[in-house]
């Protein structure tokens, strides 16, 4: 395997970028399109540079997308075409079956809906095609509220995403978001969530 971690000198088609997750929360993904709408008015270039897409390089030369896929599909859905990318790892002389291991591994692949495994023949093919999950917009807002703190295990949010989603209605998420979100507050301080990543653990009341 060859570790590069230096960006391509030329960009990449956002819509050639293969996802490695099936699903965003699409409450982030608006959250993304707005701010890039106030950088792009001032400094879109800057932004660009500064937001580079981590990839792997995979099978038939494509780019896997690591990190940042609400970020991808924010730019693509504002009719950004291309984007720079950051090459983590070459995996491309790999066939599937072991390039999928190795991506399994290393925990650069999410492919579950729902709290539900799914074959990797069942990650999307493009950013367009990523699928709403409530729920990791309400474990990324949970978050931002000081419900858990950043961790770096990877794909915390999602693990947060499905405590909340076996407690919690998604009906009440879909159409009660404030609401969910003062819920989501109270559990997430709860002993039920000291497994999760970024526990901050009970009020202690004086």
């Amino acid at each position: 395997m060859t570790t590069i971690r230096e960006p391509l000198l030329e960009p990449v088609a956002i819509l050639d970028l293969r996802p490695t997750q099936i699903t965003v929360g699409m409450r982030e993904v608006k959250a993304k399109r707005e701010r890039w709408r106030d950088e792009s008015r001032k400094k879109g270039e800057e932004f660009l540079g500064k937001h580079m897409i981590p990839v792997i390089l995979g099978p038939k030369h494509r780019h896997y997308v690591i990190d940042h896929h609400h970020l991808a599909r924010a730019l693509h859905d504002e009719g950004v075409k291309e984007i720079a990318v950051t090459v983590i790892a070459n995996l491309s002389k790999l066939d599937q079956d072991s390039f999928w291991y190795v991506m399994e591994n290393r925990d650069w692949t999410h492919p579950f809906v729902d709290g539900r495994r799914r074959p990797y023949s069942g990650l999307p093919k493009s950013v367009d095609k990523l699928i709403d999950d409530p729920f990791r917009s309400l474990a990324g807002e949970l978050r931002r509220a000081g419900g858990f703190a950043k961790d770096t295990t990877p794909f915390s949010e999602f693990l947060w995403a499905d405590f909340l989603r076996r407690n919690m209605k998604r009906k009440a998420v879909e159409t009660h978001f404030e609401h969910a979100l003062e819920k989501a507050l109270d559990l997430a301080k709860s002993l039920d969530a000291d497994y999760l990543p970024g526990w901050c653990g009970p009020v202690v009341e004086e």
